[in-house]
């Protein structure tokens, strides 16, 4: 059973609420999921976001689709009822509510063409039909996200031995590694032997150290090299150690790294990527979008 899209949601919500007493959303979340058998893992799913379940989010605006219909209505604070409207809807005994049910009711085509999400790409048109107004955004940026990804892997490429050294460095110091940029940058490449590229503090204590070696490689990085780099580690007597690269790493590797004792952290370059973006290494700020909900304490009234 995969999450079901918010559309799919609407007419089960809207049965949910046909005993027409006062419901709240988290029981009708608790409840629809039952009725979907969704499990665990896909009731605490979250949107990329990382800030809400995808499941409650596509219940919420399903009930919000159903309430610009006029099927439903807000009673008090964080409660909803079924309406007249809403009754008569079952009655009729639809086998499906959808965007294109609801364009019968004034009401909710006024509130589309306010709120639609316009796309050139017919694509994209029927992707926003099923999707809640969030998950548009976030795919949207992670597509932009992606595809910033390939061109910082494609510069690091185009740069020397010695930019993505520095490049390494500076992604440690801000990830909280290595004490000050003065101490990574002496420590990182200092060493060179016994396939350690550098050692570099766990955090700015140096309560622990980590061993680094950095491969700027086109071809996959296979189970060999990652035997070698923990052959070193045991040599040094060390515990932790992190081997990144800008191309990816064999199943074999990260099976072999899965099984071990020492601790091994592989980043590829995706997942450097990644992280040069999060901790604004190479990039730089472009627009900034702050999304708002309705501050239901500030219209209580006593």
């Amino acid at each position: 059973m995969t999450i079901p899209d918010f559309q799919s949601i609407m007419l089960p919500l809207l049965k949910f609420a046909s005993d027409r007493q006062e419901h709240s959303l988290r029981e009708t979340i608790e409840a629809l999921a039952d009725e979907f058998n969704l499990t665990d893992e896909e009731r605490s799913e979250l949107l990329p976001s990382g800030q809400q379940a995808i499941f409650s989010n596509r219940v919420g605006w399903a009930r919000t689709y159903l309430k610009k219909a006029g099927m439903l209505e807000t009673t008090r604070r964080g409660y909803y009822r079924i309406t007249e409207r809403g009754q008569q809807t079952l009655i009729q005994n639809p086998p499906r509510i959808d965007i294109v049910f609801l364009r019968q009711f004034p009401g909710f085509v006024e509130f589309q063409r306010t709120t639609r999400i316009r796309s050139d790409e017919a694509e994209d048109e029927e992707s926003n039909e099923t999707q809640t107004p969030e998950e548009v955004i976030e795919a949207a940026y992670q597509k932009l996200r992606q595809g910033l990804a390939v061109e910082l892997l494609q510069m690091i490429n185009d740069r020397s031995p010695a930019f993505f050294e520095r490049l390494v460095i500076d992604l440690l110091v801000r990830m909280g590694y290595g004490g000050t940029r003065k101490d990574a940058g002496e420590a990182i490449g200092r060493s060179g032997d016994g396939g350690i590229d550098g050692i570099i503090k766990e955090d700015r204590l140096g309560l622990d150290i980590v061993y680094v070696q950095a491969r700027r490689w086109d071809n996959v990085v296979g189970r060999p090299e990652i035997q070698k780099f923990a052959g070193a580690l045991q040599g040094q007597r060390a515990r932790k150690g992190i081997f990144i690269t800008t191309s990816t790493f064999s199943k074999d590797a990260l099976d072999y790294v899965a099984r071990i004792d020492s601790k091994i952290v592989l980043i590829d370059g995706n997942m450097l990527a990644q992280l040069m973006i999060d901790h604004n290494v190479g990039v730089s700020l472009v627009a900034s979008y702050e999304l708002r909900r309705i501050d239901s304490d500030y219209f209580t009234e006593e």
